[in-house]
């Protein structure tokens, strides 16, 4: 048995407890869990606030942004051996026969299967994820850790990291693009050093004037208090793309109307209802408006050797696994700069 922290209903606090993993076949790989970041995608499920689309089975051991030590392989593993650090993201399986898969995006997979509370053909119960000792793995969504980067940094890359990476890679992002951030939290602090390292002209979004110097030091070129109108109205119809990540209810038309002439507006937070669009927003200039979810493994890989070159982690928070509660708590109010990860051999 591995120990673990999971949640027993929607109301229940994270505790410890005991789950089992799958013994070792030979394309899996077993990893000694180092860090794991908390997103806030783990609080909605372990609440089940999800439920309309995505109940929660309990019990429920989040965690989807793993990194860890591998510790054993399967006879037929060849990318990985006993010793090296690697990391874990937000899916282990998917069939890897359909146009998605084959084409890199398993992500988009309809039998994709999530780290925790998809679905385990091995156990015929539920996945459970990194909050927790030790996980197994298949061999090919397992990723290599550049060995440069700090780890606790490490393990929101994949998540926020792959997040944010992939749909500006996705729109063509590049040296002397003009790109938008709305939203300096755990999303958007990635957003701002991915675009700054890949030579954009950044201008963050932010609600509060104090996190202009954040963002700043962060790799903004320019910070836009998006409550000033006159501060918005400079900036219209000039950005070539803007990556959205807030998840409360917002204007996008006037982010719209921000964008330049086939101009780009990817949405990576999910607020909690509709958002209104108005039709001339979109038309006037041939504007486009997408979202975006992960990547796919082989993207997810870019990423990490991206930040590897760039020396790019997350801002964060090391808590041991016994503060998880308290984490939640101060998520919710978003009082983190940017992001928590647990240090997993507080689990010990």
């Amino acid at each position: 048995m591995t120990k673990a922290f999971g949640a027993s209903s929607p109301t229940s606090k994270l505790a410890q407890t005991e789950i089992k993993r799958r013994d070792l076949k030979e394309h899996d790989v077993q990893i000694e869990i180092l860090f794991c970041g908390i997103c806030h995608s783990d609080l909605h499920q372990v609440r089940n606030e999800w439920k309309d689309f995505m109940p929660t089975t309990y019990p429920c051991v989040p965690g989807h942004e793993i990194v860890g030590k591998v510790t054993k392989v399967g006879s037929a593993v060849k990318k990985y051996k006993v010793g090296e650090i690697v990391a874990v993201g937000c899916m282990v399986d998917s069939d890897g026969t359909c146009p998605q898969c084959k084409s890199g995006d398993e992500h988009l997979c309809s039998k994709m299967v999530l780290t925790y509370n998809g679905p385990d053909k091995h156990s015929g119960g539920v996945t459970y994820g990194g909050y927790s000792e030790s996980i197994v793995v298949e061999e090919r969504f397992v990723l290599k850790v550049p060995t440069n980067l700090d780890l606790a940094g490490v393990a929101p890359l994949l998540c926020a990291g792959i997040t944010t990476y992939s749909p500006l890679k996705e729109f063509g992002v590049t040296k002397g693009k003009k790109v938008g951030i709305v939203g300096l939290g755990g999303l958007g602090h990635m957003g701002v050093k991915f675009a700054h390292a890949m030579g954009a002209h950044v201008v963050v979004f932010t609600t509060s004037e104090g996190k202009k110097d954040d963002a700043l030091k962060l790799g903004a070129n320019e910070v836009v208090v998006s409550k000033n109108p006159e501060e918005m109205k400079k900036h219209l119809n000039s950005f070539d793309f803007i990556l959205d990540t807030v998840s409360a209810n917002h204007d996008l038309n006037t982010y719209l109307n921000l964008l330049a002439p086939h101009g780009t507006l990817t949405l990576v937070g999910a607020p909690p209802t509709a958002l209104p669009v108005a039709s001339f927003s979109l038309i006037m200039g041939r504007r486009k408006l997408t979202g975006s979810n992960i990547g796919g493994i082989r993207e997810t890989q870019e990423m990490l050797d991206f930040c590897g070159k760039h020396n790019i982690t997350a801002d964060v928070e090391v808590i041991p696994i016994q503060k998880v509660n308290e984490a939640y708590e101060r998520l919710v109010k978003s009082d983190v700069k940017y992001r928590f990860a647990i240090d997993m051999a507080s689990l010990k």
